[in-house]
């Protein structure tokens, strides 16, 4: 492994773009846990995004000829990891996508302080379950084999959301998501969506779990890796920069009513699910969009889906729960 911040920057970049894409077209805020939570109880859009991440990582699979690198933790462990980020998820009403890239771009005191609280619990797991890790000597500032192809390939859904956006017909601001005249073109957007930032995610290096606990280890530890510092450093001023002035009217493109959140109240059910989930992101180095990437990547690459996919299972079960 070595750390590899041209990538993590640039896939933080291409990360920001999907995130404002669904806001502009569906009026959708892209939280990952959300998606898996409301897919679960049936939610069209909701799993057009599912099935969107799933086949990005196949489709990175494919691309490198290869699944994800195991992570040498016990099942057990990952099971536990999943089932303390499903619940997290659910209590907190988002992870890292819809609080730590969503919510902070539109400078959201309740996300701000969801991201606060589950970086310090994953930061602390991490140090007390990971914390004998090997240092990373190598800095490469490479795209590595498939860098370029990734990067070049999300050009192809970025299209596609630029098209809906331009072409498709404006709809009246009284629609409702029970009264929609392009239905269709929201679960295109979504799934398209989806697939793009799949991509950005592989290229960020948060699929990688090692760089994930090795991230939260802190520069204070021998064996930290600044790969993702790199990607907050991409996304995040662009996503601000985004959503504080390009946003428009705040009338989907594509009809229906904005579902971005009014209220920014912070509560003890914030803080409770914000720290567990941490606790199991800094276990595992999973959070729900690198877990259904590298699912997909499994599937694709031809190597054992059956780690992640009981994360998955565990992570649904979760949500379930509360």
């Amino acid at each position: 492994m070595s750390t590899r911040p041209l990538q993590s920057f640039l896939g933080g970049l291409g990360l920001s773009l999907p995130v404002h894409a669904l806001l502009l077209l569906n009026g959708n805020v892209f939280g990952i846990s959300g998606f898996l939570h409301r897919a679960l109880r049936g939610s069209k859009e909701a799993t057009a995004s599912v099935i969107g991440l799933l086949l990005g990582g196949m489709f990175v699979g494919l691309t490198e000829k290869a699944g994800p690198q195991p992570f040498p933790i016990p099942f057990l462990s990952l099971l536990l990891s999943g089932l303390l980020v499903g619940v997290g998820t659910k209590m907190a009403n988002g992870c890292t996508s819809g609080h730590m890239i969503a919510g902070i771009s539109r400078l959201s005191s309740r996300s701000i302080t969801a991201t606060a609280t589950f970086f310090s619990t994953g930061v602390i797991t991490a140090r007390l379950l990971h914390g004998n890790s090997v240092p990373i000597r190598i800095v490469d500032w490479s795209l590595g084999t498939t860098g370029k192809a990734l990067l070049a390939f999300q050009a192809v859904p970025f299209f596609v959301s630029t098209f809906l956006y331009i072409f498709a017909p404006r709809q009246p601001s009284d629609t409702t998501k029970d009264n929609l005249a392009l239905p269709s073109l929201r679960l295109i957007a979504s799934l398209s969506t989806a697939f793009e930032f799949a991509l950005a995610l592989r290229l960020s290096n948060l699929t990688e779990p090692i760089k994930v606990v090795t991230f939260l280890l802190l520069p204070v530890h021998s064996a930290f890796d600044p790969s993702l510092a790199f990607l907050a450093l991409g996304a995040l001023p662009l996503a601000i920069f985004l959503y504080q002035f390009a946003r428009g009217s705040e009338q989907p493109r594509l009809g229906g009513p904005s579902s971005v959140p009014k209220g920014d109240q912070v509560d003890s059910r914030l803080i409770i699910g914000s720290a567990l989930f941490g606790v199991g992101w800094g276990m595992s180095g999973f959070c729900p969009g690198p877990g259904m990437v590298n699912l997909g990547r499994a599937i694709g690459g031809g190597s054992d889906p059956l780690p992640m996919l009981g994360w998955v299972a565990a992570v649904l079960t979760g949500g379930l729960m509360v």
